[in-house]
C-alpha cells in the first residue's frame, strides 16, 4: 500500500481547482466554446499535439493563446463529442506551479450520408500549470495520442 502524505487546505484546495481546471477543458470542448476553452490558458502558453505518441516529433506546436483558436473550431467538424476525464495525477505542487498528467477518453461521431460514425481515442495530457491572479491555467500542454478506433454506429 503506498504511503499517504499530510495534504494542507490550501494545498487541497489548488490540488481541487487543477481538477476543475482539467475538466472545464473538456466541457468546453464538448461544448464548442472555444473563447471558454482558450481562456483557460496562459497568453504564451505552449500546446503541442502528438498524434503519434510513440513519435518524438510532434504533428502541431503552437506558441500563444490566439494560437489555439482554430484547433478548437477544428471540433465543430463534428456532430458531437464527448471528452471522458479519467485519472488526473498531480506530479509536482508549489504555490504557484505545478505539473500534472491527465488520461482522457475522447468520443468524436460524425454524420455522413444519414450514417453515423465513432472515432475513440485515447489521449494523455502532460500539464505544466501556473497560477496567475488567484486562477489556475494551463502554460503547457503535451497531448500524446496513444491509439485511435473507428466504428460505425447504430
Amino acid at each position: 500500500m503506498s504511503e499517504h502524505l499530510t495534504v494542507l487546505p490550501h494545498e487541497a484546495a489548488d490540488r481541487l481547482a487543477i481538477r476543475e481546471l482539467v475538466e472545464a477543458y473538456a466541457h468546453c470542448a464538448d461544448r464548442r466554446d472555444a473563447k471558454g476553452q482558450m481562456a483557460l490558458f496562459t497568453k504564451d502558453t505552449h500546446f503541442v499535439v502528438y498524434m503519434n505518441a510513440k513519435d518524438p516529433k510532434p504533428s502541431l506546436e503552437l506558441r500563444s493563446r490566439e494560437a489555439l483558436a482554430p484547433v478548437f473550431a477544428d471540433l465543430n467538424q463534428y456532430d458531437a463529442t464527448m471528452h471522458f476525464i479519467g485519472q488526473s495525477t498531480i506530479l509536482t505542487i508549489t504555490t504557484d506551479r505545478a505539473t500534472g498528467e491527465a488520461y482522457c477518453l475522447a468520443h468524436h461521431v460524425t454524420v455522413k450520408e444519414g450514417k453515423r460514425r465513432l472515432m475513440l481515442a485515447a489521449l494523455r495530457y502532460y500539464d505544466t500549470f501556473v497560477k496567475i491572479d488567484e486562477a489556475w491555467l494551463f502554460a503547457e500542454r503535451l497531448l500524446y495520442v496513444d491509439w485511435v478506433d473507428e466504428r460505425g454506429l447504430s
